[in-house]
């Protein structure tokens, strides 16, 4: 379950990376619609680990864009 889920995840926010380019995490959040960090981080995990994103940390906030 956990898988389908992150996979659908990961498509929302790479779609949402592929329109709008670099996005912060609460930008990100709002492109895609995910109401809780756990599943954008579940998300983010699936693109990471395919190495479809980079992440950066800057203050207290995320910002991810495409490979």
């Amino acid at each position: 379950m956990f898988q389908e889920k992150a996979g659908e995840l990961a498509g929302k926010i790479w779609e949402a990376l592929n329109v709008n380019g670099e996005l912060s995490g609460k930008d990100l959040k709002k492109a895609t619609k995910v109401r809780a960090d756990k599943d954008l981080y579940l998300g983010l995990g699936w693109l990471l680990r395919e190495d479809k994103v980079v992440v950066t940390e800057e203050d207290k906030d995320i910002t991810v864009v495409l490979k």
